[in-house]
């Protein structure tokens, strides 16, 4: 099986990696981040934990052409994806007079663009899989009728535009093996958590929202296409 994450080298990411590394011995992995040296300590426990060789790989999603050399560098490493996990992401917890334009750019680029891009970069490669699975990690805060909070406008909407490209993606992969689905999170305990709601103690672990995504990747990509999922016990 192989199987790439972005995001990879903390918070709801880097327990992704290790849950997979610690259910499916024989998978390829390859993590992406922007931090090397968060990504060799998760490469490292991997390894010790593990005994999984995972591969990692720094790119920056906030750069203009992230996306043109992906082909050609992922497929020294794969011949097929069969899982891409599209779970990078930023936040700025400001007030909608507070926001520039640069703010905006910065947040759509990593939250939309990139796994559109992502995808689109990757697709000869997930059209060689038996039955390839994209899983964007979307939130509670861009999903449509649910609570939404003042400082987190581009946060929400970037969440919003990426769970309709995913049902755009899957109607326009439908005739490839390629299904494309997107879970509506809701709160995880991890930094960005924090730094959208200072204080607040989500009941979600990392690791335990971690379990149910691998879960969800591996298994549910036959039966849901185009769907954009909430997954949420808390408010936030």
């Amino acid at each position: 099986m192989n199987v790439i994450i972005t995001g990879a080298s903390q918070g709801l990411g880097f327990e992704l990696v290790l849950r997979f590394c610690s259910l499916y011995p024989e998978v390829n992995m390859m993590a992406i981040a922007r931090s090397v040296d968060k990504l060799n300590n998760l490469k490292s426990i991997c390894k010790n934990k593990y005994g999984i060789d995972i591969t990692t790989e720094k790119i920056d999603f906030n750069s203009e052409n992230f996306h043109l050399n992906i082909k050609e560098k992922f497929s020294k490493q794969f011949d097929s994806v069969d899982i891409l996990i599209n779970n990078s992401a930023i936040l700025f917890n400001k007030a909608f007079p507070e926001n520039t334009y640069y703010d905006a750019l910065t947040i759509y680029k990593v939250n939309t663009l990139a796994p559109y891009f992502l995808t689109q970069a990757l697709l000869p490669l997930l059209k060689k899989s038996v039955r390839a699975h994209v899983v964007n990690i979307s939130s509670m805060g861009g999903f449509q009728g649910s609570s939404k909070f003042p400082g987190l406008s581009l946060y929400s909407s970037s969440k919003a535009a990426l769970s309709n490209i995913t049902e755009c993606l899957a109607e326009e992969l439908l005739d490839t093996s390629i299904n494309v689905n997107a879970l509506a999170l809701g709160s995880i305990n991890t930094e960005m958590l924090r730094n959208a709601f200072p204080g607040y103690i989500s009941p979600n672990s990392p690791a335990d929202m971690a379990s149910y995504i691998c879960d969800f990747a591996v298994n549910a990509g036959s039966v849901y296409n185009g769907k954009v999922l909430p997954v949420s016990n808390s408010t936030p």
